[in-house]
């Protein structure tokens, strides 16, 4: 049997980058944890990143690339049950790079190509909420009148997308971010979203999201 091909020290260092930002805040974490982390030396880590943001940058770079593919899904959706899962599997990937969202104020204000690239990110996330709005409403799960009303629900939703893992920490530091809490945090994450749509759901559409929620809250 072939062995696996090592892997490259850059790609280690943005995988360790990951779980220690994710872990402490990226904030609090040097480069000189990061390597000591690997195991390496501070030059290696210096001659594949110079820079700590040039491993911010990185893993924005693979964060965006992932949510860009699923973004588009959310004009796909049929009904709540696929708005569900939508919007897990979009909570799921912003857990993985949650010290992105944990960190977002300090990160915006010290480094300036996020600070280009976020609100662009935002803005990518309320058309596929304003997509997913109109999916629901052409199939007759939503009715929300006038159609107007769907841009501010829009907006509403990626607030709540974008600031809930912060709600979480605020509320439990020691514990809201750490692995253990993740399928909670995803799952209370996913129901106040669509909870802003539970005005305009059809009845029928409105009372299965109330058993799916009801459902994940047992499982939890």
């Amino acid at each position: 049997m072939a062995k696996k091909a090592p892997r490259r020290t850059a790609e280690r260092i943005l995988e360790s980058s990951l779980a220690l930002f994710n872990r402490f805040g990226e904030p609090n974490v040097s480069t000189t944890a990061i390597a000591a982390d690997l195991h390496i030396s501070a030059g290696n880590l210096y001659y594949h990143y110079p820079a700590k943001d040039e491993i911010v940058n990185a893993l924005f770079a693979r964060y965006d690339e992932a949510l860009s593919g699923l973004l588009h899904a959310g004009a796909d959706v049929q009904d709540v049950e696929d708005a569900w899962f939508f919007m897990h599997t979009l909570f799921e990937l912003i857990w993985q790079y949650r010290f992105f969202y944990r960190d977002l104020n300090n990160l915006l204000s010290c480094n300036r190509r996020l600070e280009e690239q976020f609100p662009v990110l935002l803005q990518a996330k309320t058309a596929a909420m304003h997509d997913l709005l109109q999916a629901l409403r052409r199939r007759g799960a939503l009715q929300m009148e006038p159609a107007d009303a769907m841009q501010p629900t829009a907006t509403s939703m990626v607030v709540v997308l974008t600031y809930w893992l912060s709600f979480e920490y605020v509320r439990a530091p020691r514990q809201a971010l750490e692995p253990e809490s993740a399928q909670a945090a995803l799952l209370h994450g996913a129901r106040h979203v669509l909870g802003l749509l539970m005005p305009y759901l059809e009845p029928t559409q409105r009372a299965h999201l109330a058993r799916l929620v009801g459902a994940y809250d047992q499982a939890a």
